[in-house]
């Protein structure tokens, strides 16, 4: 095992970041994202799909070369920083913080209303609790715990997929694929499935704590990426082939009404259960993935300079874990964010966006420069594709950041001047 100057250890390998990633990944959205982009896209969900797919490509690739490079805590903060200067990683961390923090709180909740609804809230403070606890003893305990979520999740996935279509019920013409929802239609089914591909961030932001980060960061990301996509696309399938378009769009719970459609109700539970444990998947990751990005900031002086302490035994940022976990802790005892996180969908793009502007100032060759340049537009795209409410909330809170940002700069330079 070795460290970094800054004190963190670096302990993972390709498969350890694999794992992260597709703790990330196939988490709670896909058991909850289909019913809303089919509704979005009718005909049109398979194309959202593989639209979000060449999109969150396009960001893997930028952010694996992007993190080759900058091997440290903070991902495209760190690099927007790097590349494009202070602003613009101040901009793409605040998004990421901000946004991520209300994801967190979203998660825990979720993870509350289906292991006991009655008492949503007590679960997830509870949840945010231990899984601070295991982030706090080390990131190999984290991945650990994620490697087992993780198989649990897949086995899941794998029983709603045979059980579909193994059960006479699924009719392939159900898979027609067209666009009677529009161009706009498949763009927002887009917008909102991309989301569940988001989390190879994850890799990125634990920079400091890979084992040989300029080649295991660029492997890892593409591998999780396109497991997860592989995922993704048999269960669609899937669950279109059961349901439809129409019934599928209509969905409180996908996965659900789909094993139940196809004559396994039996198979209810399970997929309640897998739910619960992708959503604490979710969490773990998203905790490690803010607090990281807190670390970062917080040596910059953008957060308070106490988040930027490590731990002297376990390596990690515990300061950053803690104050991430309170504050999510205080979100899910009290507030209910799970309708009102659009800001989150907007802030990720945004952050995707300043990563792909990052990558394409590495190189001034042409043909380096066609991925971070499709993933640009394709950020922007798919930002204000999202509903109106979510890029007016989404908006909002990025001028906030800028504002603080401004406030900050000058009463800097005030201090300055004062002691000159």
């Amino acid at each position: 095992m070795t460290r970094t100057d800054a004190g963190l250890r670096r302990t993972l390998g390709v498969r350890d970041a694999v794992v992260v990633g597709l703790g990330s990944m196939i988490g709670a959205g896909v058991f909850s994202a289909l019913g809303p982009a089919a509704r979005a896209a009718g005909s049109g969900l398979l194309p959202g799909l593989a639209l979000a797919a060449v999109v969150a490509y396009c960001n893997a690739m930028s952010s694996a070369r992007l993190a080759a490079r900058y091997p440290a805590s903070g991902g495209t903060y760190v690099y927007g920083r790097e590349r494009l200067g202070a602003f613009w990683g101040y901009l793409a961390g605040w998004s990421f913080v901000v946004g991520k923090t209300a994801s967190c709180a979203a998660m825990a909740l979720t993870v509350g209303a289906y292991v006991w609804p009655v008492h949503a809230h007590a679960v997830a403070v509870a949840a945010v609790v231990a899984l601070t606890a295991v982030n706090y003893g080390g990131i190999q305990k984290s991945a650990w715990l994620t490697r087992g979520i993780v198989a649990v999740v897949l086995a899941v996935l794998a029983a709603v997929v045979v059980g579909c279509l193994a059960s006479g019920r699924a009719d392939a013409g159900r898979l027609d694929i067209g666009l009677s929802s529009g161009a706009d239609g498949v763009l927002q089914a887009a917008g909102l499935l991309f989301f569940a591909f988001a989390g190879y961030a994850r890799i990125a932001t634990l920079g400091e704590e890979v084992r040989d980060p300029a080649r295991t960061i660029p492997r890892a990301i593409p591998l999780a990426l396109g497991i997860t996509l592989v995922v993704y696309a048999c269960v669609a399938v899937a669950v279109l082939g059961v349901l439809g378009a129409g019934r599928l769009g209509q969905a409180a719970a996908p996965l659900a009404d789909a094993v139940r459609a196809a004559g396994a109700p039996g198979l209810v539970p399970v997929v309640r259960a897998g739910a619960a444990v992708a959503a604490l998947g979710s969490l773990l990751a998203l905790i490690l993935g803010v607090s990281r990005t807190t670390l970062a900031m917080a040596r910059d002086g953008h957060l308070p300079g106490a988040l930027a302490a490590v731990h002297p035994r376990f390596r990690v940022p515990h300061r950053a874990e803690l104050a991430v976990g309170a504050v999510v802790a205080v979100l899910a005892a009290t507030v209910d964010v799970r309708g009102a996180i659009g800001f989150s969908s907007f802030g990720v793009l945004a952050y995707y966006a300043v990563a792909n502007a990052s990558a394409w100032t590495l190189s001034t060759a042409p043909r380096s420069r066609v991925v971070p340049a499709v993933g640009l537009l394709g950020c922007a795209t798919l930002a204000f594709a999202l509903p109106a409410a979510s890029v007016a909330v989404g908006a909002g809170v990025l001028v906030a950041g800028v504002a603080a940002y401004g406030v900050r700069r000058w009463w800097a330079g005030r201090r300055g001047s004062d002691r000159e």
